[in-house]
């Protein structure tokens, strides 16, 4: 079947604004990917976007395209490519707007990529037990370091009597960061969240199980997208309704990432995102009277004289001191896995030259 890609050209503009939009319209195409490639490799190689990762392959979606790309390309959910029907696994993935990732769980010393090419990440969490102002500051630094305009979503406000006390916490981590209000089981989420949702933008909803993620994405939809659960009474914590990271599209152009809880995140690679999160922090710590003042008991240290004043909240000092060193941890095992990983490679490129050599002399 020929396809017309003209279209989605850079010299094209702004997507199409008919009421019907074209299949790569809907997937999220835009000029950013567009402009990597011309019309006669996008006839060759047509662009299909990850919608869902499996360990037997990439799910992939694109114009009259549904395929399952066999372990190849090093992608994940949101990325695109360029499909090579003939040698899936060699399909090119395109370079990215943004990328969320993560020190993979456990002792594993690697990068574990989590979503691609996401434009605004909401950030969920519930008036209830499960709002931590540690544990939001971890993903809104994620979401920093990914480029990736974050939104802090309060759900269950009409479980809650008093939601001001966690609307004001939610606002004091940082300026730069909208908090939403809502009941994500009524008719807000749409309206609410709708300068975030115009057709082409790709959303991502992050949290622990159990804040309402997958009833959010149910509500942009006006559908039963996702399977949700309820939360246990005793912890206000939720099961796993979401098990995998999947894209769900809708008719106007809109893609939604619906995210498993994460137990674990622990970042690496992070320093930009967390400097512009704790930016406030970070300025302090230059007015110090020593450049490498440690903010203890250093005389001519502003970021403790603000304290003082109280202009700075001590726990929020700690806060930062934390990640600051879990980040620099991260980021120093990974470095030394990939030197290893680097050295261990020549290594065995040499003895399997020299191996070679003994061979031809005989």
């Amino acid at each position: 079947m020929t396809r017309d890609y003209s279209q989605f050209l850079p010299s094209s503009g702004t997507p199409s604004d008919t009421p019907k939009r074209a299949p790569l319209d809907i997937l999220g195409w835009q000029p950013f990917f567009a402009q990597q490639t011309d019309l006669d490799a996008l006839e060759a190689s047509p662009p299909v976007r990850v919608v869902e990762v499996h360990r037997n392959g990439l799910r992939v979606r694109g114009d009259g395209i549904e395929a399952l790309i066999p372990p190849g390309p090093e992608a994940t959910v949101g990325d695109w490519l360029l499909y090579n029907a003939e040698l899936p696994s060699h399909s090119e993935v395109l370079e990215r707007k943004s990328l969320f990732k993560r020190r993979a769980a456990g002792h594993d010393r690697s990068i574990q990529m989590i979503a691609a090419n996401v434009d605004t990440a909401f950030v969920v969490t519930s008036c209830n037990n499960d709002f931590n102002v540690a544990r939001l500051e971890r993903f809104l630094a994620l979401a920093f370091e990914a480029d990736v305009t974050p939104v802090i979503v309060l759900t269950k406000a009409d479980l809650c009597e008093d939601t001001a006390p966690f609307v004001d916490e939610a606002q004091r981590i940082s300026d730069r960061v909208p908090v939403v209000l809502l009941n994500a089981k009524s008719e807000e989420p749409a309206a609410k969240l709708a300068d975030w949702c115009a057709p082409g933008q790709t959303v991502a909803f992050l949290g622990t199980s159990g804040v309402g993620k997958s009833t959010l994405v149910n509500a942009l939809f006006g559908s039963e997208q996702a399977e949700t659960g309820a939360i246990r009474e005793d912890d206000s914590r939720g099961r796993h309704t979401t098990t995998a990271r999947q894209l769900h599209f809708t008719e106007a152009g809109l893609a939604i990432l619906d995210t498993p809880g994460m137990r674990e995140l622990q970042l690496a690679e992070a320093g930009d995102g967390l400097a512009d999160l704790f930016a406030d922090v970070v300025e302090l710590a230059t007015q110090c009277k020593f450049r490498d003042c440690a903010h203890e008991s250093e005389p001519g240290c502003a970021v403790r004289a603000a304290i003082a004043a109280g202009t700075l909240d001590a726990d929020r000092l700690e806060r930062w001191r934390k990640l600051e060193a879990e980040e620099r941890h991260n980021t120093a095992s990974l470095a030394e896995r990939r030197a290893y990983d680097k050295n261990f490679g020549k290594m065995i490129k040499t003895v399997t030259k020299a191996h070679k050599g003994r061979k031809g002399r005989k």
